[in-house]
């Protein structure tokens, strides 16, 4: 591929790539969605669907500015990790700042300190995006009385944007359990607590001819997803009509009169937080200016969204000799732990940060260990005799989410540059 070119400024052009993807993309668009209506007219939907996929992909969120807009970077993390999926205490995405601000740097960490914001400044970064935000609740005043509004004026005043991925990033399958998991050398994990109320179904109805159509643009906008299933679907027949008003546009049919068309029910379902992609996916590719298609609410759990994760150690380990690689993977200064009779541990859970809440699922899961931070005195009486349940520290068990933030971000845009921050930010020490 050419490279390519250089504005006068040191950025990169990437204005032919967009052109190139628009003419080959589309032409490759065409030649797969091009068909016959119902009633035989031979029709297009190409240029409305290749353009919907080019514009909803990363490619193209990534090459549209040579100066790269802070909106950009949100969409994508709202992508990787929708805000729709944050806990309803939290409070994530753009706590500070504009989303129309250039991004001159972004600086990684765990948590906003001051030191953070001198590291910025010294590396020429005007994000900071950490896992953790600097405040949760609702604030009446920021006059410096303590270091959260100390930290929020600082902000403002030296026009740093400050963006939270946290609890967001805790419930998603490749979040931060997944690096959890990696450390605790757990292969193929699953969401301990799947959340419930997270999948719609989607009921559409198409002409038969374009089914097949409408149904693929719904599988590459995320729908049909099903544990470890992809495109899940349910195709069915039936007649529909309708009679196009006045002042209609009738791909099919004529003014006043009844049509009777051969139509397919399409139902997939879909993640609550890929509805809006879905619905646009949906009305790009059908051919009716006005499509019938409606989202029932489930209770099914969605198993790729949920609190912590569980699996099994890749062979079974005595109890100390875990508590010993435990320790070590995490960098721990000291592990606080409920003991239990067994010896052997082989099947793991843990969730990143506070995760007592936790402690039963873990149980009714058939865990020997679960492995999380803030255990309170009393909840270590919730293992019941029957699980090793260990704190590690919140710091220790969440350290390595900034390596999962910063590659992310870093594969993802050469517009600016990324760092990882070299600060420590755990404010708890060991004696």
């Amino acid at each position: 591929m050419e490279k390519p070119c250089h504005t006068a400024s040191g950025g990169r052009c990437y204005c032919w790539v967009i052109f190139y993807l628009v003419g080959v993309g589309g032409n490759c668009w065409s030649s797969r969605v091009s068909g016959a209506t119902a009633g035989g007219t031979a029709r297009r939907v190409s240029a409305g669907t290749a353009l919907y996929h080019i514009l909803e992909s990363p490619t193209f969120v990534l090459l549209l500015e040579t100066r790269m807009k802070l909106n950009n970077l949100l969409r994508r993390l709202d992508a990787w990790a929708p805000g729709s999926l944050a806990e309803s205490y939290d409070n994530v995405g753009l706590l500070v700042g504009t989303p129309e601000m250039e991004v001159t740097g972004v600086l990684v960490n765990l948590d906003v300190t001051d030191a953070l914001l001198d590291e910025a400044k010294a590396k020429g970064a005007n994000v900071v995006l950490t896992h953790h935000p600097i405040w949760f609740g609702g604030r009446k005043r920021l006059n410096g009385e303590d270091y959260v509004s100390r930290i929020i004026m600082r902000a403002v005043k030296e026009d740093i944007a400050l963006v939270a991925c946290h609890t967001n990033l805790d419930n998603v399958q490749h979040g931060v359990n997944a690096v959890i998991g990696e450390r605790l050398g757990v292969a193929n994990p699953r969401i301990l607590s799947p959340k419930r109320e997270m999948a719609l179904l989607l009921v559409a109805l198409v002409p038969e001819g374009d089914a097949q159509v409408v149904l693929d643009a719904l599988l590459a906008a995320g729908a049909g997803r099903l544990g470890n299933y992809a495109e899940a679907s349910f195709v069915s027949g039936g007649l529909g009509t309708f009679m196009p008003l006045e002042g209609a546009k009738p791909a099919i049919g004529r003014i006043n009169a009844r049509s009777v068309v051969p139509e397919s029910r399409i139902e997939v379902l879909v993640p609550t937080y890929l509805r809006g992609a879905v619905t646009r996916a949906l009305l790009a590719a059908h051919p009716y200016e006005a499509p019938a298609y409606h989202f029932v609410e489930t209770l099914n759990p969605w198993e790729d969204v949920g609190a912590g994760m569980i699996g099994k150690l890749a062979a079974p380990m005595a109890k100390a000799d875990f508590l010993a690689h435990v320790k070590e993977a995490f960098d721990c200064g000291g592990i606080r732990y409920a003991d239990y009779p067994g010896e052997v541990i082989e099947t793991v859970a843990w969730c990143g940060g506070s995760g007592s809440f936790l402690t039963k699922a873990a149980l009714r899961a058939g865990a020997d260990a679960f492995v999380t931070g803030d255990i309170t005195y009393h909840k270590f009486f919730d293992n019941e005799d029957r699980m090793l349940l260990l704190d590690i520290g919140h710091y220790e068990s969440e350290q390595y989410t900034s390596e999962l933030i910063y590659g992310f971000v870093k594969e993802n845009f050469v517009n600016f540059a990324v760092h990882l921050s070299d600060i420590k930010t755990n404010p708890v020490k060991y004696f």
